[in-house]
């Protein structure tokens, strides 16, 4: 059976975005910062469509927490860069461009019925209306043998773990305090989620953390 899998990068004071989140700053003020540690790693500037690149102990990360991974299930919020007027348009195009990263079907959980978007370079957008089980569902289905990444946001987070969906946690500690915005864990998890530490990884730019749930 796939894996559904956390995968998210939070700041120290355990926010996952910034206040005043807009689709220019879709991570509100400062929030990129939670990523900084990323965007020069081969790993993740390949599927970004650009060469180069650091490998070094946080790359090997990256490239890990990408490989098998066969679908992908992330919010509305997350499909359309955060939230305001543009945002809310439910025919709104994805703020990834026309070659997403994903490069697998991607499920996004949503309020509002609409068709397929097909992406180049094998990223279809599949709208789900019917919650977080039948996204789970469909995901299993198009994933094959492959796991399937959870990215996010914290709302569809909470939803899968205060479900008992999720089957590993891994979180990206960047050593930054954002001092407001949005909580990864708000307490709206209805009951205690027992994790198993499995791995520490630290680095001078991030600190990961991985964890399996306990069932």
């Amino acid at each position: 059976m796939p894996k559904l899998k956390l995968d998210i990068s939070m700041s120290l004071d355990g926010y996952i975005a910034a206040p005043n989140q807009t689709l220019e700053h879709p991570l509100g003020d400062g929030g990129m910062r939670l990523h900084d540690w990323v965007f020069g790693l081969k790993s993740w500037r390949e599927p970004h469509g650009m060469s180069g690149g650091e490998s070094n102990a946080d790359d090997e990360i990256v490239a890990e927490s990408t490989r098998g991974i066969g679908a992908v299930i992330m919010g509305r919020k997350m499909f359309s860069g955060g939230d305001g007027p543009w945002a809310r348009d439910p025919n709104a195009d994805a703020w990834w461009g026309d070659d997403p990263p994903f490069h697998v079907p991607v499920f996004v959980l949503t309020h509002h019925e609409r068709e397929p978007l097909v992406k180049d370079g094998g990223t279809t957008f599949t709208f789900v209306t019917d919650g977080i089980e039948s996204a789970l569902a469909q995901a299993q289905a198009a994933a094959g043998d492959g796991d399937i990444s959870l990215a996010g946001g914290a709302s569809v987070a909470q939803q899968y773990l205060g479900a008992g969906l999720v089957d590993q946690i891994q979180i990206h500690l960047a050593p930054v305090l954002l001092g407001g915005g949005v909580r990864l864990f708000d307490g709206s998890i209805p009951k205690p989620v027992e994790l198993e530490a499995e791995r520490v990884v630290a680095s001078p730019a991030v600190t990961h953390l991985r964890f399996q749930v306990s069932r």
